[in-house]
């Protein structure tokens, strides 16, 4: 084993007490020794994505939040509801860690030939536990970054990336010719759009705001449609029928949007049916709902005959069933052009300790399009 006693560094975690309370701190943790094919990362960037603020947060009703501090650093406390922390039941009275990505140099390895060829390399990594300033991973889960690439570019290299892949990977395996995405001005949203252009797949953006609208065609997105806009289900019938999209996935997760697009689906399919079926179109439609921006109800009016689905997406059952073969091939493809088809941007740089401020938490929190904030554990500590 490695030794690594001289290295122990700052941890975000987050707690919900049976109390009914969220605590969210940080925790100074000591690195363990390394076993032969371990390394230790020091972390320079992790994104927060809507997807890390559940657990971050939990259920916590957030306008009852509020700021101390201890030896560490900020301690965040926040009230749950009653009504809801039955959902809360499986992490009670757990001190948990946060940050489902990043990326930073290789500080400490294992004595293994794979885990010694990291050493100085900047890496990415995905697994959990990021918020922090050092990381022990396993060598064969670092995603070595081109020469020059800095953490900050790398930070973001699976969760968007993997997810705007996995959209374009599911709508090939699942028969499908053209697909439809919501938020879309979103950094995962752009990163699709480039995807698509790049690999000539018929794409329908979704966005709520006319500037939305105009970045995606600088851009070079062909189809945009607008929520926002009077004629919004006309335009999107129309480009559906145009363009043949019968698959969607859908950030908002609640609200109506969801049903409107498999009712325009229909409708567009209809334009062009031959024979009239009380049924409906026999052609599948397909929503699958992988975010949750819209916290509301999600609401259906039935008006999209029988051959419909809606269902969930996430990241890691999909690269579990597209086997190890086809998602280092991903991997690799987001490696070699993570500062351009993946790239990301960032509203804000934050320490550790001002991602616990509510000043700042009050803007990343409502997972507004164009405020994702990238945390940097060693910002302000001259490193």
């Amino acid at each position: 084993m490695t030794n690594t006693k001289e290295y122990s560094g700052l941890e975000l975690r987050s707690l919900v007490k049976k109390s009914g309370e969220l605590e969210v701190s940080l925790t100074r943790i000591m690195q363990p020794e390394l076993r032969p094919n371990r390394v230790l990362v020091r972390l320079e960037a992790a994104p927060i994505n809507p997807s890390d603020l559940g657990l971050l947060f939990g259920a916590a009703d957030m306008s009852s939040a509020k700021v101390s501090e201890d030896a560490n650093g900020p301690v965040l406390t926040a009230q749950i509801p009653e009504r809801v922390m039955r959902s809360m039941g499986g992490r009670l009275d757990m001190s948990l860690p946060v940050g489902n990505e990043g990326a930073g140099v290789v500080v400490a390895a294992g004595s293994s030939e794979a885990a010694q060829s990291l050493l100085g390399k900047t890496v990415a990594i995905l697994g959990g536990a990021m918020y922090a300033q050092y990381r022990v991973i396993g060598a064969h889960e670092c995603l070595v970054l081109p020469d020059g690439t800095t953490a900050a570019q790398g930070a973001s290299a699976f969760v968007n990336p993997l997810t705007a892949l996995g959209m374009v990977e599911t709508m090939r395996r699942e028969g499908h010719k053209a697909l439809v995405h919501t938020a879309a001005a979103s950094n995962l949203g752009q990163m699709l759009n480039r995807i698509c252009i790049q690999d000539q797949v018929t794409l329908v953006n979704i966005v709520r705001k006319q500037e939305q609208v105009d970045l995606l065609k600088a851009a070079g997105a062909k189809y945009v449609c607008n929520t926002s806009a009077p004629t919004f289900l006309k335009e999107l019938t129309d480009v559906l029928e145009k363009t043949g999209a019968t698959i969607a996935f859908d950030a908002t997760g609640g609200g109506k949007l969801a049903g409107q697009i498999l009712s325009c689906m229909e409708a567009a399919l209809n334009r062009s049916a031959k024979v009239y079926s009380r049924y409906g179109s026999p052609t599948h439609k397909q929503v699958y709902i992988y975010g949750g921006l819209d916290t509301s109800p999600t609401e259906f009016n039935r008006a999209f005959g029988m051959s419909w689905g809606i269902g969930g997406f996430l990241l890691s059952p999909l690269l579990e069933k597209i086997g190890t073969e086809a998602t280092l091939a991903l991997k690799q493809r987001v490696a070699a052009e993570i500062t351009t088809t993946f790239a990301s941007h960032y509203a804000k740089e934050v320490s550790l300790d001002e991602a616990l401020q509510l000043s700042e938490i009050d803007v990343y929190n409502k997972r507004v399009t164009g405020e994702k904030y990238l945390i940097n554990p060693w910002k302000g500590m001259g490193l």
